[in-house]
C-alpha cells in the first residue's frame, strides 16, 4: 500500500515556515508527503530543500467568489484522484475546506487543522455564517480536526460544527527548539518587535497608536515592526498608513525577512496585540529564544502569556491597555526580563516543541492506516 499523505495549505510560504518539521517528520517515518499548493517563487529554493512532491495549484486565499472555489474544488479532485494518497492534511481554510471536500468524496481520509479562525469568527456576521456552513459540510468526515488552542475547539463544538471525538488540541505547528535556540537580551533601551503579516486583526494600528502615547516621554525606546505587506487582503494594512507612521516617527519597519531570529536576537520583548489567534508562531519562536511576551488576552494569545512568569497581557482593540504593558515592560528590571524570558523558553520546551506536533500527526495517520485497512477486509 502507498505511504503517500497529501499536504496542502494556501501558501507555499505557509509550508515552508510552518510544515517543514512535520515534512520531515513525515519522511524519517516512512511516509512519502506531496505538497499542493501555490508556486510562490520568493520560497521556491526553501521548497526544493524539502525533497518532497510538490503539486501547483492556484488559490484566490481571500476571495469569495464562489465559482473560483468550486474550480478549486475540481482542481483538489482531480489532483488526489490521481495521487491517491492514504491521508489528506489540510491546513488554512480553503484546502481545509475544498481539499476535504474532494478527499471525502474520493474515499481518503481528512486531518483538518484549524490554525486560526480568521476575519470570519472575530466579528461576527453574514460571511461567519457561511463559512461556518462550509466547515461543518467540509469536516463532517474529516478523521481527526486539530484545533490549535481550546477556544476555538469550544467554538466549533458550540455551534456543531464539529464532533467531539473529531475535535483534537494540538500545540501549534511546533518549534524547532534547536534552531530558536536561547539568546542573551540585549543591553541598552528597550527594542519592542511585533512580527506579523501588516492587517487590522493583528493589532498594528493598536501598535501604532500605543507606541505614538510612550515615544514622546520614551524617545529611546524602539517599537519595531516585521513583516509583509498584504494589500490584497480584507484587513489590510494600506502602505500609506504604513509610511505615515515610519515619518512621524513612532514605528521602526524593518520590511519583511525569511529568517526572523536576528531580529528577534536583537530585541528586548515580542509582542502581538492580535484580535484573536490559533497559536501565534511569532510568539512561539520568540518565547524559544528565551524572549518575554506582550500580548492581548485573546484566544490563541492567552494560552502563552502567564501574567508577570512568561509576559504581559493587555486588551484586545485598546492602545491605552497595549501602551500601558508595556511601560510596565520598561520599568522592570533586568533581572526580571530574563527570568521572563527564561521560563517562556521553558514552556516551549514543555508544552510546544516541535516533537510534539510530529507524534500527534503519526498518531493520527495510525489511526488512519488502520481504518483502511479494516475497510479494505
Amino acid at each position: 500500500m502507498t505511504r503517500r499523505v497529501v499536504i496542502a495549505a494556501n501558501s507555499a510560504w505557509n509550508i515552508v515556515n510552518f510544515r517543514s518539521g512535520l515534512i520531515r517528520g513525515l519522511k524519517a517515518a516512512g511516509y512519502e508527503p506531496v505538497i499542493i499548493a501555490p508556486v510562490d517563487p520568493a520560497v521556491e529554493a526553501r521548497m526544493a530543500e524539502l525533497g518532497v512532491e510538490r503539486v501547483s495549484i492556484e488559490i484566490d486565499r481571500s476571495g469569495l467568489n464562489p465559482i473560483a472555489d468550486f474550480r478549486l474544488l475540481l482542481a483538489y479532485r482531480k489532483i488526489l484522484r490521481r495521487l491517491a494518497p492514504i491521508a489528506f492534511l489540510g491546513f488554512t481554510v480553503k484546502p481545509n475546506v475544498y481539499g476535504c471536500i474532494a478527499a471525502r468524496g474520493l474515499g481518503i481520509p481528512a486531518i483538518a487543522n484549524i490554525s486560526g479562525l480568521g476575519t470570519a469568527f472575530i466579528k461576527s456576521g453574514p460571511l461567519t455564517s457561511v463559512v461556518s456552513s462550509l466547515y461543518r459540510f467540509a469536516l463532517k468526515r474529516a478523521g481527526v480536526i486539530f484545533f490549535q488552542n481550546p477556544d476555538d475547539r469550544a467554538l466549533f463544538l458550540e455551534k456543531k460544527i464539529v464532533r467531539a471525538p473529531q475535535a483534537q488540541l494540538i500545540p501549534g505547528s511546533g518549534v524547532d527548539l534547536e534552531r530558536f535556540a536561547p539568546a542573551p537580551l540585549p543591553s541598552g533601551p528597550p527594542k519592542f518587535l511585533l512580527i506579523a503579516r501588516l492587517l487590522g486583526d493583528k493589532g498594528i494600528r493598536e501598535y501604532a497608536v500605543a507606541a505614538g502615547m510612550l515615544k514622546a516621554n520614551l524617545p529611546n525606546a524602539k517599537f519595531q515592526l516585521l513583516g509583509p505587506l498584504d494589500e490584497a487582503n480584507r484587513t489590510a494594512i494600506s502602505r500609506a498608513e504604513l509610511e505615515r507612521w515610519i515619518g512621524e516617527g513612532a514605528i521602526n519597519y524593518l520590511g519583511e525577512t525569511d529568517d526572523v531570529r536576528p531580529f528577534v536576537r536583537r530585541a528586548s520583548v515580542l509582542v502581538l496585540p492580535s484580535y484573536r489567534e490559533g497559536l501565534p508562531r511569532s510568539l512561539l519562536e520568540g518565547a524559544a529564544m528565551a524572549r518575554p511576551l506582550i500580548a492581548t488576552d485573546v484566544p490563541g494569545s492567552r494560552e502563552l502569556v502567564a501574567e508577570k512568569v512568561t509576559g504581559l497581557l493587555c486588551e484586545p482593540r485598546n492602545p491605552a491597555s497595549l501602551a500601558a504593558a508595556m511601560q510596565q515592560f520598561m520599568q522592570m528590571t533586568s533581572r526580571k526580563r530574563s527570568e521572563m524570558g527564561a521560563a517562556a523558553r521553558r514552556m516551549v520546551e514543555q508544552q510546544f516543541s516541535e516533537d510534539l506536533v510530529v507524534d500527534a500527526y503519526l498518531g493520527a495517520l495510525q489511526r488512519v492506516t488502520v481504518q483502511i485497512a479494516q475497510r479494505d477486509r
